[in-house]
């Protein structure tokens, strides 16, 4: 072997050396911190050592070892308990939190690598559940057949965590700010009625008209009877009447618009195809548009559940060329 294959060879010997010292140091350490946490825990070496599933004189030399290195107590040690010292508490705070990071990594990855399984219970409003979530589903569960689907239609909101449910797909702004939270799409509220009820009735020409008018609104809105509207000043515009109609179910009130009952403010996802198809038609064409998200929230926490994170993504890419108009 020449000079220099034989220099880059104790080179190559030598960094796996430092590498594998490394490893076992940290390894070491890991460990250590492991037996003198447990310990804590457990209020002695007998039920630490049961609970990791070594010896009692194991986890001994492991704790004395920590201290050792340390160079300080860390537990009182007497014939009837074990309690840790000043020092020993205050380690103990950081130690456990290494371990459970280090815990919560392993159990990470684990996830990660998991095929999406299981129960997923979904929580999402009527309106958008039978038109345009319910028609994808199929999709979904050819995709991962491992993955078995509730689905909750309800114009109510749900507490995700306390009712069981693994994500809710809402409309609007969020008003919990402690869930997680995936835009999928865009929509715009209008308000629409029908050629027929603007030929009888007239055509609203700015919001302080539609005083005047037969209004069709959603029941059971914390709002009342009352539609927030943009006007072209940028502001935002109250309009509360009582109507003629409140009912709990957009597509009802889609359908009473289309029947010339009145003037209905709906999202974009119901009314698209009958405006299109001239069922309807805008109340007030130059009003800015009102655009509202479109969310998947879910409860937080440090990862996601693979069968959660596998529908949000699928979500996103079936919505991916839909609203805010184009629904």
């Amino acid at each position: 072997m020449s000079a220099g294959l034989h220099s880059l060879a104790l080179i190559g010997r030598d960094t796996k050396i430092a590498a594998d010292f490394f490893r076992e140091c940290v390894m070491d350490r890991l460990t250590e911190m492991e037996a003198f946490a447990t310990v804590v825990d457990q209020g002695g070496f007998t039920d630490a050592a049961k609970k990791m599933g070594i010896s009692k004189s194991a986890v001994s030399k492991h704790v004395s070892s920590l201290e050792a290195r340390l160079g300080a107590r860390l537990l009182n040690r007497t014939t009837r308990r074990v309690s840790p010292t000043e020092i020993g508490l205050a380690y103990y705070d950081r130690a456990r939190r290494v371990l459970n990071d280090a815990g919560e990594a392993d159990a990470l990855v684990t996830s990660m690598q998991s095929a999406p399984a299981g129960l997923l219970r979904i929580s999402v409003a009527t309106d958008f559940g039978v038109n345009h979530l319910s028609p994808v589903l199929g999709e979904f569960l050819k995709d991962f057949p491992e993955v078995n689907v509730t689905m909750e239609l309800a114009n109510r909101y749900v507490e995700l965590i306390s009712e069981g449910f693994d994500m809710a797909i809402r409309v609007g702004e969020l008003e919990d700010s402690s869930l997680r939270a995936r835009k999928i799409a865009d929509t715009t509220r209008r308000m629409v009625g029908s050629p027929d009820y603007f030929e009888r009735y007239g055509r609203p020409k700015r919001i302080d008209d539609l005083n005047n008018h037969k209004l069709l609104h959603y029941s059971r809105q914390s709002s009342g009877n009352v539609w927030k509207i943009p006007a072209p000043s940028g502001e935002l515009r109250q309009i509360r009447t009582a109507g003629w109609l409140s009912v709990n179910d957009g597509q009802s009130l889609l359908n009473a618009a289309i029947s010339g009952l009145g003037i209905a403010y709906l999202p974009s996802f119901l009314y698209a195809d009958a405006l299109e198809q001239g069922l309807v038609e805008e109340a007030i064409p130059d009003l800015p548009a009102d655009i509202q998200g479109i969310y998947a929230v879910y409860p937080p926490g440090r990862f996601t559940q693979p069968k959660v994170r596998a529908f949000i993504d699928f979500l996103v890419q079936a919505f991916a060329n839909k609203g805010p108009d184009a629904w």
